[in-house]
């Protein structure tokens, strides 16, 4: 996999952290209330961040790999507007990558985030 070192090493590190804060706060919303409504509320508000994370994940690799060293090609720092547009290209190709699946980040931390849930609800219990 092409972002896998990437990968391991972003989701150890700041992934962990944002994980943490991300499942506490859909343990706010959820709440004290069990019913099915708000869980599943709470449910997409976990998808929503989990995508936006990896979205996040991708823009940040993708701008490390497009940065060039010269000011040849489309790319190249060889004007004001050179910069701009490499941040609204990588931003645009990581949204593209997510919408088509992604690659797996968001998937894993939904799942970890829902196990937390899961272990938090118990000790609450």
């Amino acid at each position: 996999m092409l972002f896998a070192p990437l990968a391991a090493s972003a989701a150890l590190g700041v992934g962990k952290a944002i994980v943490g804060d991300i499942a506490k706060t859909v343990q706010s919303a959820v709440g004290s209330s069990a019913g099915s409504a708000a869980k599943t509320a709470a449910e997409a508000k976990a998808k929503k961040a989990s995508t936006d994370f990896e979205s996040m994940f991708l823009e940040q690799s993708l701008d490390r790999l497009s940065q060039s060293e010269g000011t040849d090609g489309p790319l190249g720092e060889n004007g004001t507007g050179g910069g701009v547009y490499r941040s609204m290209l990588t931003k645009e190709y990581a949204g593209q990558i997510v919408k088509s699946g992604g690659v797996g980040i968001a998937d894993q931390v939904f799942r970890e985030m829902m196990k937390m849930q899961e272990g938090a609800g118990a000790k609450v219990s």
